[in-house]
């Protein structure tokens, strides 16, 4: 029988790269949907025969019900997340599909993950957040809690040039993250963090250097200190060129939420950034860098284990995370039923051989204090 993936939203820059990564890993027939026909023919085209494209609004349950019915897996790809409820998960459960997301917000990651029961008892499993960040960041996590006796701290920074070569979605994705203050896992207890705050020069590895990050909420600021039991979860997030970062800052801090809370203005930023980033990325690159310190105690020693990657191009390596766990769960190498963040689902073994597969290498160095 021949395997086959559905991915919703898969004619955007995110979800054409987890089809891209399956074409090359998988022999498995895609589906790719999208509301723009002439622009999901034309990715589907460039993609090769494996992939088709099927017009579709998630808003046509019906449509959506029976495109998940004919599948092996759905992966959903249709952000900003921020909006979304968990109706596509909903649809794999009672459908009986695996399911995959590469979701990026704290209120859309508390949604699927109160299907976990619901999953386990229908037999799916469900993966969400599983792209670069989070996704690849919270395995190299995991690999690094793996390698101490005992974790006390987790630092976790991204930094990504440009666009990253993602669409105008990341860019919305960016401004809503503003919208809110947010509860971040800080000596023991949960602490109330401005986004955009507290400013930290970071040193990534080549052509990154040390760069301005920032905190950011994120869903692994909340599923880290779930899965660890370590006192202290930061994650941070810069741009290139540093400009970027100096004006997001400047929009968090000085606009007034009613501002930052509106639609239009999201939209109004999001389209200037975007048309921005699409100047400044023939300069920049769209690439990313991951840096996590897991701090902890290593026979009997205080020990930080620094984990950095880096990737030229944001979008693709997003494909990679999500793709190479449909090939796992394709392959019957990854069954765990439920609805799980991907730290609590993938084994450190398989996350690595399939890195590895891809030609992602993880640098990893121990810093003492």
């Amino acid at each position: 029988m021949t395997d086959r993936v559905l991915i919703v939203g898969g004619s955007g820059r995110i979800g054409s790269s987890v089809a891209a990564d399956l074409v090359a890993h998988t022999k498995a027939e895609i589906t790719i949907t999208g509301r723009d026909s002439a622009a999901g023919e034309a990715v589907a085209e460039m993609l090769g025969s494996q992939v088709q494209f099927l017009s579709l609004d998630l808003a046509d349950k019906e449509g959506l019900r029976n495109a998940i019915a004919s599948a092996n897996i759905a992966i959903h790809c249709a952000g900003p997340f921020h909006y979304r409820d968990a109706n596509v998960l909903k649809t794999c459960i009672e459908q009986g599909v695996n399911y995959l997301d590469v979701s990026d917000h704290r209120s859309f990651t508390i949604k699927a993950l109160n299907y976990k029961s619901a999953a386990e008892k229908a037999g799916i499993t469900a993966i969400v957040n599983t792209g670069i960040f989070p996704g690849i960041s919270n395995s190299i996590v995991r690999q690094g809690v793996e390698q101490l006796d005992e974790a006390e701290r987790i630092h976790l920074s991204y930094v990504v040039s440009g666009s990253g070569g993602a669409g105008i979605t990341v860019m919305r994705t960016t401004f809503l993250g503003l919208q809110n203050p947010f509860e971040a896992w800080i000596d023991g207890k949960w602490q109330t963090v401005k986004p955009y705050s507290d400013r930290e020069a970071v040193e990534f590895p080549s052509p990154y250097d040390r760069n301005g990050v920032y905190w950011y909420d994120m869903p692994e600021t909340f599923t880290l200190p779930d899965t660890f039991s370590v006192k202290t979860v930061i994650t941070k997030f810069g741009s290139v060129p540093d400009f970027y970062n100096y004006l997001t800052w400047w929009v968090a801090k000085v606009w007034p939420s009613s501002w930052i809370k509106n639609p239009n203005v999201i939209e109004f930023l999001a389209n200037v950034s975007h048309k921005m980033t699409n100047f400044t990325d023939r300069f920049s690159g769209i690439g990313v860098a991951i840096r996590s310190e897991v701090t902890g105690k290593k026979d009997g020693k205080s020990s930080i284990l620094c984990s950095t990657l880096v990737h030229e191009n944001t979008a693709v390596a997003a494909g990679y995370g999500t793709g190479s766990l449909a090939q796992l769960m394709l392959e019957g190498k990854l069954k765990k039923p439920g609805v799980w963040p991907v730290e609590q689902a993938l084994p450190t073994d398989l996350f690595e051989q399939t890195m590895e597969s891809r030609g992602v290498t993880i640098q990893q160095e121990w810093l003492s204090h």
